[in-house]
């Protein structure tokens, strides 16, 4: 799978549109809730929004929902890889990304054949309480070389200037949520991003594309 660079995370359909028609290629929907209507609702409408604007879409966590409704991509964390029915993901043609934070969590992610591996977090997040150390710019570029030719992306305390930072040490793709959503101005930040990153862009990157 191609990434773009610019791989933001929303809370919300509202966010996505809100924010994607800027030009994202590529977010994710991270509902962390045992509602099932709720994410249901907020997974078809942000669907919607980024199927308008050709912006790929990852679900975060509900991966039966992701086949029931048909994702693009789901996104895992090392507890729901392990309560996943992977053969399922597969079958139903939805492409999987998977966090890691230790070399152990990278080689088992890595056996699932993932669309990438995220590592974080890289420096230190308010976004939630993390049972690891920051991983550092250095670990992105071990990571890289033991990964072969499965994408990196970064995630965790990214700021622009910290983003950049992770792809020139080797990280395909950098993953934002504070620095956009808790923004005074988040459409001039994800402009921002966007411009920063077109440098790292693929040509061929398409959004939707697989």
């Amino acid at each position: 799978m191609i990434l773009d660079p610019f791989y933001p995370i929303f809370d919300s359909s509202a966010w996505m549109k809100r924010l994607v028609p800027l030009g994202i290629r590529q977010a994710q929907l991270r509902i962390k809730s045992d509602d099932l209507d709720l994410v249901r609702t907020e997974a078809l409408d942000s669907m919607e929004i980024c199927q308008r604007n050709n912006c790929r879409l990852f679900l975060n966590d509900h991966w039966q929902l992701a086949i029931e409704l048909g994702c693009d991509a789901v996104h895992l964390g090392q507890e729901d890889l392990e309560l996943a029915n992977l053969s399922q993901i597969s079958e139903a043609g939805i492409s999987l990304g998977v966090s890691t934070h230790s070399k152990k969590e990278l080689a088992r992610a890595l056996s699932t054949s993932p669309c990438y591996v995220a590592i974080g977090p890289i420096y230190p997040t308010i976004l939630k309480k993390m049972l690891w150390l920051p991983q550092g710019l250095e670990r992105i570029t071990e990571w890289k070389s033991r990964a072969g030719s499965t994408p990196i992306v970064a995630i965790g305390g990214l700021n622009p200037e910290r983003g950049i930072a992770a792809l020139e040490r080797g990280a395909d793709c950098v993953s934002v949520v504070t620095d956009i959503t808790l923004n005074s101005q988040p459409e001039q930040q994800v402009s921002h991003w966007l411009e920063i990153t077109d440098p790292y862009r693929k040509s061929s990157f398409t959004g939707v594309q697989t």
